[in-house]
């Protein structure tokens, strides 16, 4: 009764909370009618449209004609298009407004129409930003094409361009963005790749029409079963039936399907559910969904259990599928993920129910994404100088080309390499009437050859472009340009052709530049040759040298003789040469002060030459390890003191920072469970760490790479834990403001040589100020150890360092890595695995095996509880590490208890039971967060 009073009060909240979620959701959705002369609302959806005609400048709008013959209507959105030229020199691209690290689905959509006289159906190409995203083929003008792609925002906009048309002529009908929730469609390769929709499939559907906006808050498109196209769900097993409710469906999940989709299913009343699809783009990786709710009433003897036997993946294949107990009870989603497989053009799937089943498998939806390569966008670097370019004309049509300079085509004022990512090659604004001083910023331009700026009106001097060292052409005649040749001209090495007449520099002309292949300088009047020395000054210019080099070899040998005579007589006042004292005049001395103590121990970070670390490391020899950092490289120094000196490997601004950021951190940070920096050198373009050597390497060496074949006791691995917490500890709360690790995992955890752990790697720490509860951040770390809550809101706590080492607990517990598809399968994570064995109150299945019958199970609850509690969703429902810190000790007291008594718990489920009581009070799954509007995403 109590848990139906819930149910229904939950229901409630939503529906409270839904009209508000539609309507901010509403707002925030960009939907553009290609064509179209007027904005409006579709009477269908509420859905408010846009014309584009102030966004962009080319293409024309054109009336669709539908076929009378084909009787379709798809409403107001695809009454127009907009058709550009087929010009397979040019490219035409709408911007979209992003907010940066936000994941967004675009979808564009394309209805031709019935064909004029002469007319083909238009085949071409859709890109957004550099990356190809489909090849758009019309083959039915009354059918409306949608081609989807969900993406996470790396900056303010994103272009969708259209171009290289191989029939017809580019078109579009309709543009659309819609936000989506921050937990869904969240991948581990978002970074590297987008994900194009190529299903989304209601089964059981009532009718053929399509479900999105408003049922679906997202605006998704979930296309009915009952649509008929070529190879589109045909082979379908005998016995299917389609089943629907008009029960309320519990939908809280990562992706948040609508309602109205999983209220209608597919049964296989035969024990069998086949079907046929084709993939366009396809064979390729791909994330796969699948949608299940059990919506039929089932007898308290009925059950329904099943398999998925076709692709066989043995990691999926084998599992098998209750969707009752899988998602706590009828009428809730369990949506089980295959976050990265492999699938073929032609889709077979099949599902068939197990021996012990009473019913038939289910099936209410499925959505599958192909994994699409971003391409790389034209250099950064290149692209400050070619937006200064495009400022100083920014009227004319050649300084608003839009889309990406290089891809799929470049802008006509530019070529571009075929590197990755496309460099700019030839600058071509001859003629172009740009006025001012030519930009400093294409000094950044370093894979330019050509350089074309004449017949403008330039002026001033010629800026340093002493970078450009494949500069082979620079055309700048015909301007104001004034002020002396600047000498870098002559130092270019690849430098052929110089063309500078017809300007106003003054001053010698270069005798180098005179070698050149080809020099105009002609009509400059205030530029001249050097003028040649004559054969009597040539002849006293060099007795004048000579003479000056037989002083300087006179000085040298007078002072050679005087620093022998100061030596001999240092040798006399410090005894014989056997017995004098050595002073280095290396600055590595410096690590002593004058009454020879060592400095290092007193905890203080000293600046350390170059030239020292390279003597230490044997030149950077003996590479011990790789982090995000850099390369890490064992070395000693000249006091026999063992050192791990890092390296940065990147050395731009950013990480210039976030080393400055690291050695104002450690240098005020000394506890004995964080390993302490020695050093640091800044110099030559190098930025290193100098830290104490840990001669044990890291705890994910020991967890899963057995160092030596020896694996650690679970007594070790508590004493690990312990330190490490007590590490983090001083982090949060000895240190004033308190420090945020931002990336705890075992590979940051290491062991010395009493293998006592210590916490290394403050290279993404955060200082949190006095007064603020967070520190809003773009959301870093290592995937597997991320805090939910914190990649979902950006708002990082000291919590979000207990969820992470919650997971350090877990890989103690199982001995198992923290992400992986082959261990868990469908649940992708230690995470989600561990909990749903804690759940059922196993405790066993998720101890390592080689801890069986080597440990006392009730250590073992001690830190399962108190794991779980640490990876709870909700960082305000997570302990303190004080809290964590008393829960090992109090595992490492039961552990230590009667010490040497042999005897063994006979049975672990007597145990298991009575601690599945004990473990009700933090298991229990909380009240969804409403604030805002917005239900908080569950985790996954």
């Amino acid at each position: 009764m109590k848990a139906r009073v819930k149910t229904v009060l939950l229901l409630l909240i939503i529906c409270l909370v839904s009209p508000h979620l539609l309507q901010s959701q509403l707002t925030k959705f960009v939907s553009i009618d290609c064509g179209g002369s007027e904005s409006y609302t579709d009477p269908l959806n509420g859905l408010s449209w846009s014309s584009d005609r102030d966004m962009i400048g080319f293409g024309e709008s054109v009336k669709v004609t539908d076929d009378p013959a084909a009787g379709t209507a798809t409403g107001k959105p695809y009454q127009w298009r907009r058709d550009f030229p087929n010009d397979s020199g040019s490219k035409y691209c709408y911007k979209l407004g992003t907010e940066e690290h936000r994941r967004y689905l675009i979808r564009a959509t394309f209805k031709y129409g019935s064909l004029e006289d002469q007319e083909t159906y238009p085949k071409f190409r859709l890109y957004l930003d550099a990356t190809q995203w489909a090849t758009v083929i019309v083959e039915d003008g009354s059918r409306v094409y949608v081609k989807e792609i969900i993406i996470r925002a790396v900056s303010s906009s994103v272009d969708v361009c259209l171009c290289c048309a191989t029939t017809g002529s580019p078109f579009i009908s309709t543009l659309e963005l819609r936000p989506l929730n921050l937990s869904m469609y969240a991948t581990d390769f978002e970074d590297s790749f987008f994900l194009k929709v190529a299903a989304r499939v209601n089964f059981g559907a009532l009718n053929k029409d399509v479900i999105r906006y408003p049922d679906d808050p997202y605006d998704r498109i979930w296309d009915s079963d009952l649509i008929k196209r070529q190879n589109y769900l045909v082979d379908v097993a005998p016995g299917t039936e389609r089943i629907n409710t008009t029960r309320s469906v519990e939908i809280r999940t990562r992706e948040y399907p609508p309602v109205k989709v999983m209220q209608t299913a597919v049964i296989g009343t035969k024990g069998t559910l086949n079907y046929r699809l084709n993939l366009d783009d396809f064979p390729a990786n791909a994330r796969a969904y699948a949608y299940f709710a059990e919506i039929e009433d089932l007898a308290a003897n009925e059950t329904r259990k099943f398999k998925m036997t076709q692709p066989y993946m043995p990691d999926y294949s084998n599992a098998v599928v209750n969707i009752a107990e899988n998602a706590n009870g009828s009428y809730t989603l369990y949506e089980p993920s295959y976050m990265n497989v492999s699938l073929e053009f032609v889709l077979s799937f099949s599902f068939e129910k197990t021996q012990d089943s009473t019913q038939g498998p289910l099936l209410n939806a499925i959505e599958i994404s192909r994994y699409l390569k971003i391409a790389s966008k034209t250099s950064q670097r290149d692209m400050t100088g070619l937006n200064v370019l495009r400022s100083m004309d920014a009227e004319k049509p050649w300084a608003n080309e839009v889309g990406d300079p290089c891809v799929p085509v470049p802008w006509k004022w530019v070529t571009c390499s075929s590197d990755t990512p496309p460099r700019i090659e030839t600058i071509d604004l001859s003629g172009k009437n740009l006025k001012g001083q030519i930009p400093s910023e294409l000094m950044s331009m370093d894979g330019l050859t050509e350089l074309w700026l004449d017949d403008n009106s330039l002026n001033g001097p010629i800026p340093d472009l002493s970078n450009l060292i494949n500069l082979k052409i620079l055309h700048l005649a015909n301007n104001s340009l004034s002020g002396q040749l600047p000498s870098f001209l002559s130092t270019l090495p690849n430098l052929q052709e110089i063309y500078i007449q017809n300007n106003s520099f003054s001053g010698e002309v270069p005798p180098a530049l005179l070698k050149r292949k080809i020099f105009r300088f002609e009509a400059n009047p205030k530029l001249h040759r050097a003028k040649r020395l004559s054969t009597h000054a040539k002849l006293t210019l060099g007795i004048s040298v000579g003479l000056l080099a037989t002083i300087a070899i006179v000085l040298l040998v007078i002072l050679l003789m005087f620093h022998s005579q100061q030596r001999q007589g240092s040798h006399k006042r410090h005894g014989t040469k056997g017995d004098s004292i050595r002073i280095s005049s290396k600055a590595s001395n410096s690590y002593f002060t004058s009454r020879g103590r060592n400095v290092m121990e007193e905890g203080t970070a000293y600046s350390i030459p170059l030239a020292d670390l390279e003597e230490a490391t044997a030149n950077f020899s003996k590479k011990i390890g790789k982090g995000s950092f850099g390369l890490v490289y064992y070395g000693k120094m000249n006091d026999r003191k063992e050192v791990a000196v890092k390296v940065m490997s990147d050395s731009s601004s950013h990480n210039t920072k976030q080393f400055v950021n690291e050695v104002a951190l450690l240098s005020r940070i000394h506890h004995r469970n964080l390993v302490p920096l020695i050093g640091y050198c800044q110099e030559v373009h190098q930025c290193i760490l100098v830290y104490e050597y840990m001669h044990n390497g890291t705890l994910r060496d020991h967890i899963h790479g057995s160092v030596g074949g020896k694996q650690l006791d679970w007594l070790a691995r508590l004493q690990i834990a312990q330190d490490a917490a007590k590490g983090l500890e001083y982090l949060h709360t000895g240190c004033n403001p308190s420090i945020i690790h931002r990336d705890v995992k075992t590979s940051n955890i290491l062991l010395d040589v009493n293998m006592k752990a210590k916490v290394s790697d403050f290279g993404l720490s955060i200082q949190s100020e006095d007064d603020l509860t967070h520190v809003s951040s773009v959301a870093k770390g290592t995937v597997g150890y991320l805090d939910p809550e914190y990649y979902a809101s950006e708002q990082l706590t000291e919590k979000s360092d207990v969820y992470s080492f919650g997971v350090v607990l877990l890989e103690l517990l199982s001995g198992r890595k923290p992400v992986s598809a082959v261990e868990y399968g469908a649940d992708w994570s230690i995470v989600l695995w561990a909990r749903s064995l804690i759940r059922k109150g196993d405790v066993v299945s998720i101890m390592d095996p080689y801890l069986t019958g080597k440990v006392k199970i009730e250590s073992i609850w001690r830190v399962a509880e108190i794991a779980i509690q640490c990876v709870e969703p909700r960082g305000h429902s997570r302990p303190r590490m004080q809290d964590i810190i008393l829960a090992i000790q109090d595992a490492i007291k039961t552990e230590k208890a009667g010490e040497g008594n042999d005897e063994q718990p006979s049975s672990s489920s007597v145990v298991q039971s009575t601690r599945k009581t004990l473990l009700t009070s933090f298991l229990e799954i909380g009240s969804p967060n409403i604030s805002h509007g917005n239900l908080a995403p569950s985790a996954r």
